[in-house]
């Protein structure tokens, strides 16, 4: 019983079944350098307060670095039966420097370490997800010149609606993105708060100094409330769902992009590098890894669940099952950041086809609604004048034509305030063209807003 931290008061050894069905190693090993840096902390706190002497504390910190390379080189064993990550760096602590590395626990508990671990991993993890989200935004806004005097048609319903500039469509991404980036700012807030010497749930009776080691492991401030630090896992749910509606909006844009690369719409051509074919069908060229990345968004969404379901049951203070957390977080976490990876390389490296995009591009009356509201300026009423405009849309389907085909005559008798320079709205360009409120798909606004990331991102 001596390799367990809990076993002195039991006269059985545990059945091999329950090692195997409790142990958390298989998944948590990923924990040990976080693991390492807050005991590395812990005992330099205890050495400020005189719980350990500045030797030992050399000792301990010197020890796990050692630990710490082993475990990055892959040459560290790991064992079913001494649980977790925090057992397997500790018991090879004591086994290396005896007594003094029994001294490492004092004043805390798994719990809090674990919960500072997580934090510190949370930490990082939220970190490299913004950067890859800045690079996915780089590689929109990058785009904005390539693609700048190409217009597209926006959507509603599938259906096409009004004319944008094609980076008007590339900014709504980085608007989305940039919100995701926010929450997970707003989120580090909350994990960036110290819960190491919180212990068990009490606290402790030893004059541990929780301050410091915040301010070592850079931590903005420290929990209050050691029952609290205990059961404390809103951070994950939280950091789960910031990884959730990161995933929805990857996979809102690989939908649409689907759609663009198929050939009914052919409004994109994806890098080979990018692209699958079919085991039968010779011809084919398959966007796969937008597909993949459009399934993989049900997992952190899924994840989110998973973590609340199991939180929700728990009373008051730590419970075994939140040994169950780590493997939404991970999960979520894994699957974003390797979407976000090859998202940002698919952005650069698609092409818009051009050719294919103009020859439809007066295709669905996409200038409709600037006909309506250059009728608006002439006085007529909003209700008015969307239906003159719907009148005139439909005897253009019925004649196989174009608003800009209709002659000033006929529009005129749709409505006589109609002048020769409704032809200057008119047509797809035009309309993208007039658009001029701030925020908009129009040539003015659309630079205005590309100056804006540009800036933004530091570019």
């Amino acid at each position: 019983m001596a390799a367990k931290a809990w076993g002195g008061r039991f006269q059985q050894q545990t059945d091999a079944r329950v090692e195997a069905f409790t142990e958390s190693i298989s998944f948590d090993s990923r924990l040990a350098a976080v693991d390492i840096q807050g005991s590395q902390a812990h005992a330099q706190m205890l050495a400020k307060v005189g719980l350990i002497t500045v030797d030992e504390c050399r000792q301990i910190v010197e020890t796990l670095d050692q630990i710490g390379a082993e475990i990055a080189d892959g040459k560290f064993e790991f064992r079913f039966e001494l649980e977790d990550i925090h057992m397997h760096i500790e018991s090879a602590l004591i086994e290396r420097i005896g007594d003094i590395g029994r001294k490492l626990h004092t004043g805390r508990s798994r719990n809090d370490q674990v919960s500072t671990d997580l934090k510190l991993y949370t930490r990082g993890a939220i970190e490299r997800v913004d950067s890859l989200l800045k690079d996915l935004q780089v590689a929109f806004v990058e785009r904005c010149e390539r693609d700048a005097d190409q217009v597209l048609p926006g959507f509603t319903h599938l259906q096409r609606a009004q004319p944008v500039k094609a980076a008007h469509y590339w900014l709504a991404y980085c608007e989305k993105f940039d919100r995701d980036r926010q929450r997970l700012a707003d989120c580090l807030t909350r994990v960036n708060v110290s819960p190491l010497g919180g212990a068990a749930l009490a606290g402790s009776s030893l004059p541990i100094d929780r301050h410091f080691t915040a301010e070592l492991l850079e931590f903005t401030d420290v929990a209050r409330n050691s029952l609290d630090i205990s059961s404390d896992r809103d951070y994950l749910a939280e950091f789960c769902f910031c990884m959730a509606m990161i995933a929805t909006h990857l996979s809102n844009w690989a939908e649409e992009w689907i759609a663009w690369f198929s050939t009914e719409f052919g409004f994109i051509k994806l890098p080979d590098a990018f692209t699958t074919g079919s085991s039968i069908m010779p011809q084919k060229r398959n966007p796969d890894v937008l597909e993949l990345i459009r399934g993989k968004s049900a997992r952190p969404i899924a994840d989110v669940q998973q973590t609340l379901v199991l939180l929700k049951g728990l009373p008051m203070a730590y419970n075994r099952d939140m040994q169950e957390d780590k493997l939404a977080m991970f999960d979520a976490y894994d699957t974003v950041a390797a979407c976000l990876e090859l998202a940002a390389a698919m952005v650069e490296g698609a092409e818009l086809q051009v050719e294919t995009i103009n020859a439809k591009l007066e295709d669905g009356f996409l200038d409709a609604t600037a006909l309506m509201e250059y009728l608006i300026k002439k006085g007529t009423p909003m209700r008015t004048g969307h239906g003159i405009v719907g009148k005139l849309v439909s005897l253009c389907e019925s004649r196989s034509i174009r608003l800009a085909d209709l002659s000033l005559e006929e529009l005129q008798q749709a409505c006589p305030d109609i002048e020769d320079d409704i032809y200057q709205v008119l047509g797809a360009r035009n309309a993208m063209a007039a658009l001029c409120s701030f925020g908009s798909g129009g040539e003015k606004p659309v630079q205005e807003q590309t100056a804006y990331w540009k800036e933004k991102l530091g570019l």
